[in-house]
């Protein structure tokens, strides 16, 4: 169990020691963190998580049945201080704002391993996909201690079209510069607002990660983070996987 949940000193430690000096200077390049933050939103009980992360990268990976394809990713960890074992059930959205396009994240495990083999060489991380990072709890962090985190990354198609059949006044998203990436389950905090027709309106707590890219190449120094991440309440419907946890959890309290 002790190798799937990390302490980040010693993860760097590894990534140093497992790495060469061009290789661990691409892993520890542009990584941030993002504190949990209240909001005058927050009813009740709110928690929240911290969440760390690197500036999205491109890759091109060959996917049995699709051929090669290039590929958005973002790495990230999340860090439990809420005093509680929390389950982190995660929704990712990358949303274009050069041109209208909304992308949500997906499995997929010839693209994971890919990741895995740059990310992670040494399989310390444990790195997960959106679907098994919400197997466990994340643990609790306890203050003065160095935090534990558990370790994900989060998927995106680019290349939606076959380059040779595109049409080139359909954008996709090898296209985009500028571009948002929404954060969900980072919280339970939610609230509900007036109805649109006959359905109330449920926002969510969520994070906004907003970025800037220069170029169309591959190249991660061509992608910067346009500051601060912000915490917003999101509009939303609640998420199939969200469901059935709250269902599993609520059965297993019964037991």
């Amino acid at each position: 169990m002790a190798g799937k949940w990390m302490m980040w000193p010693a993860c760097l430690t590894v990534g140093w020691l497992l790495c060469s000096t061009a290789e661990s200077q691409q892993q520890s390049f542009n990584e941030r963190e993002v504190k949990s933050q209240s909001s005058v939103l927050d009813k009740g009980d709110v928690w929240c998580f911290d969440f760390r992360f690197k500036d999205p990268r491109l890759i091109k990976v060959h996917v049995p049945g699709k051929g090669t394809r290039i590929y958005w990713y973002l790495w990230y960890q999340v860090v439990n201080r809420t005093g509680d074992p929390q389950k982190f059930v995660p929704e990712f959205e990358l949303v274009t704002l050069d041109f209208p396009g909304v992308h949500n994240d997906e499995v997929s495990p010839a693209v994971q391993e890919a990741i895995k083999r740059l990310e992670d060489p040494s399989g310390y991380q444990d790195i997960k996909n959106s679907v098994t990072v919400s197997s466990a709890a994340v643990p609790v962090s306890k203050e003065g201690a160095f935090p534990l985190a558990i370790t994900g990354v989060a998927i995106w198609d680019a290349s939606a079209a076959d380059p040779a059949k595109r049409d080139p006044k359909i954008k996709d998203l090898t296209d985009s510069t500028r571009f948002s990436i929404f954060v969900r389950g980072l919280s339970n905090g939610f609230v509900t607002v007036d109805s649109i027709g006959d359905e109330p309106v449920t926002r969510y707590k969520t994070l906004q990660l907003n970025f800037r890219r220069q170029g169309n190449g591959l190249d991660a120094r061509d992608l910067s983070f346009v500051g601060p991440a912000e915490w917003i309440y999101r509009a939303g419907r609640e998420s199939p996987a969200a469901k059935k946890n709250a269902k599993d959890d609520k059965k297993a309290k019964a037991e």
